[in-house]
């Protein structure tokens, strides 16, 4: 048995890794508590669905943006004090926000209120997008190399329950205190964050200087593009996510096909969630690096799998079942994912390449939603999710035949071969 299998908690054993699992809980909370109250609100201002869509638009866009030069940025300062400056723009973007609710939250003014949101949500998306890659970066250097793999799934769990507990008290916070002062409640909590971010030392990794930054951030494109394993690992949660996501039209299934109302809604899309936190727990007392590929290429098969059965599926709880399943899954291959950036990506590098992976998730999650949309309207919900989970399979098995010789990879005892031939992006 090994040492990871005997402690489950062994991340949590260094004191700066807790400190900053607490702070990326509490950050995930606050970040989501404010997503979903904010299109909550602009749904009663406009009463259109599609001014909703629009605030995802407004934060993606500078987000994938400015991404590489956080990264680049991320490597090259001070990480602790790039968190700390990244954040306190979110909070002085909050704040403004709160002022504007408190002062335009009627009828009269709220046309205006519907402007400065998508302002600020856009802010945010750029002070987000030096936030993101910076705290990727930062996880590597809070725990040693035999604690990565262990790292990497709490670091997950984290953000799992983050995206449980968030969206679940922002509605009951709202209906209390409303819009206005659920941002001061969102504030709070980021300050909380900060506090937590003042017990990690400072790190800055001293990198070559030769070329611009235009040079620098090419160099972690590169390595991307060079290094495999990750890049076919980062490939297969877009391409997966993107084509057999369901979240987006959930409200479709359980309004249309299973007839269960919002209170099936509700479990519908708790269940991926549960599944995720559940084998989460798991992992935490097992270690999947000795055959961490074919771990991660079966794991994408049975999320898609298990979304063609989701499809298919006239019976309500065998939705749930299947819908637990994707989410069980999913919670494998992220933690594959996170492990394998842990492992190959040089500490120079960390900043630029968890970037990279940050554009890629953005897109998928986004752009998966807007997909699923289209799709559903162009040939109906179910042939939709069926066409979506048959292509993520089909992307697994275009992977698994590309990628045949990284099988037998131990990710903590052998390198992870690369491809020197691959041209990387101009």
């Amino acid at each position: 048995m090994t040492s990871e299998k005997r402690q489950p908690f062994l991340a949590f054993s260094f004191p700066e890794f807790r400190f900053f699992m607490g702070a990326s809980f509490l950050f995930t909370v606050a970040l989501l508590m404010q997503e979903v109250i904010i299109g909550y609100e602009m749904y009663l201002i406009t009463g259109d669905p599609l001014a909703i869509g629009l605030i995802g638009l407004a934060q993606a866009v500078p987000f994938i943006g400015l991404s590489l030069v956080g990264g680049h940025f991320a490597d090259i300062l001070s990480k602790k004090k790039m968190l700390m400056v990244s954040l306190l723009g979110i909070m002085t973007c909050s704040l403004i926000l709160h002022l504007a609710a408190k002062k335009l939250g009627n009828g009269d003014h709220s046309s205006s209120l519907q402007f400065i949101i998508y302002g600020v949500v856009f802010l945010i998306g750029g002070f987000y997008a030096f936030f993101s890659p910076t705290a990727s970066a930062l996880k590597a250097f809070l725990v040693p190399r035999h604690a990565f793999e262990n790292a990497a799934t709490w670091s997950s769990s984290a953000w799992q329950v983050g995206t449980v507990v968030g969206p679940g008290i922002s509605g009951f916070i709202y209906a209390w205190v409303g819009f206005a002062d659920t941002i001061l409640v969102v504030i709070g909590l980021m300050g909380c964050v900060f506090l937590l971010l003042t017990q990690i030392k400072d790190r800055k990794i001293e990198s070559p200087q030769q070329g611009n930054v235009l040079t620098k951030i090419k160099e972690g494109i590169r390595f991307v593009f060079k290094t495999r394993m990750l890049l076919y690992s980062i490939s297969l949660d877009l391409f997966s996510v993107l084509f057999g996501g369901v979240v987006a039209i959930l409200p479709v299934f359980a309004e249309d096909i299973l007839k269960v109302g919002p209170e099936g809604l509700g479990i519908l899309r708790a269940a991926p969630s549960v599944g995720a936190l559940l084998t989460l727990m798991a992992l935490s007392m097992l270690s999947i690096t000795k055959n961490a590929w074919r771990t991660l290429l079966l794991n994408v098969a049975g999320f898609g799998v298990a979304t063609v059965v989701f499809a298919l599926s006239k019976d309500f709880w065998l939705s749930v079942v299947a819908l637990f399943f994707t989410g069980a899954f999913d919670a494998v291959s992220v933690v594959v994912r996170q492990t394998i950036m842990l492992m190959v990506t040089p500490d120079e590098m960390r900043g630029r390449v968890g970037s990279v992976n940050g554009m890629f998730i953005s897109a998928s999650n986004e752009l998966g939603a807007f997909e699923s949309g289209v799709a559903a309207s162009l040939m109906g919900a179910v042939p939709s999710v069926v066409l979506g989970g048959v292509a993520a399979l089909a992307i697994v098995g275009t992977v698994w035949w590309k990628s045949r010789d990284l099988m037998g990879v131990d990710l903590k005892e052998e390198p992870v071969p690369s491809t020197p031939e691959q041209a990387p992006p101009s």
